[in-house]
């Protein structure tokens, strides 16, 4: 009778599996917390309601604060508790390539937007795009300086990737240190344009367009730096290996994500979107 009691004692199963089961967390339940004093504030707060800033503030914090303490979590069972076998890696890879995927489908929804809007302009905005009364950004100066910096910053994060591969590490915090300075420099320019731009976001559908676009890419690169920052970080602590480096490689997943959805923004949104009408209508026949 012993024996058939070990045999399945939850000890004697957990042992002789490759998954990781993770340990109870009261992260999941204060993230959902904080969510929903985020998304409720920014409501009140919008529509000048008493305490909605408060409340927006607090379900910020909450939201950094698990965000913080729930990836601490995940980087000590990966590199101090050695949970992150092969199988729970390849899980990992599963869910980050399903969370890219569904990022290109929010995406897909802003491009969707700009070019019903643009390939059908209504009598309101003139019947042409750019709208009449929209003076566009001009598509060779802070646009076209971001393409070459984010098409730069593809290639040294691809140059980090083959480093850390070879485990060559400090080829590996020079081809990020260029990683970084080029991100700071994309968000920079970036916000520098909204300052310039002669168009804000309440100017009709090209203005809501042009800025839920580009607003959430900037917001994607923001993110995306600082994964690759915490990243840098580990990578000198030497928390990744040529082997075991998911949290690196799927950072750099993300960061080509977001170059690409930037050409498709320069192509599309600063350049065909900003030729004049009689232009437009030619490259389209």
């Amino acid at each position: 009778m012993s024996n058939i009691k070990n045999k399945f004692d939850f000890k004697y199963l957990h042992t002789t599996h490759q998954f990781h089961l993770v340990d109870p967390s009261p992260w999941p339940i204060l993230a959902s917390i904080g969510g929903f004093c985020l998304t409720s504030g920014g409501v009140l707060y919008m529509q000048k309601m008493l305490g909605g800033w408060g409340l927006f503030l607090n379900g910020l914090f909450l939201v950094l604060l698990v965000m913080f303490v729930w990836w601490r979590d995940v980087v000590r069972e990966a590199t101090y508790e050695e949970h992150h076998t092969v199988a729970v890696q390849r899980g990992l890879r599963l869910g980050m390539v399903l969370f890219i995927a569904s990022e290109i489908m929010f995406f897909f929804a802003f491009f969707w937007a700009f070019f019903h809007s643009s390939l059908a302009p209504v009598f309101n905005i003139g019947g042409v795009w750019p709208p009449k009364a929209i003076i566009a950004v001009d598509t060779y100066t802070v646009p076209l300086t971001n393409t070459f910096i984010l098409l730069s910053s593809g290639a040294t994060v691809t140059w980090a990737h083959h480093a850390i591969i070879l485990g060559a590490k400090r080829h590996v915090i020079i081809a990020l240190l260029y990683t970084l300075t080029l991100a700071v420099l994309f968000t920079y320019f970036q916000g520098l344009e909204y300052v310039s731009a002669p168009f804000n976001i309440s100017d009709g559908i090209y203005g809501s367009c042009f800025y839920m676009a580009t607003g959430f890419h900037g917001f994607h690169v923001f993110a995306g730096t600082i994964a690759l920052l915490v990243s840098f970080i580990r990578i000198v602590l030497s928390q990744q290996t040529t082997t075991h480096h998911f949290g690196f490689e799927s950072a750099i997943w993300y960061w080509h994500f977001v170059d690409v959805v930037w050409l498709f923004l320069f192509i599309n949104i600063y350049w065909w979107g900003n030729l004049e009408p009689h232009l437009s209508a030619t490259v389209l026949m």
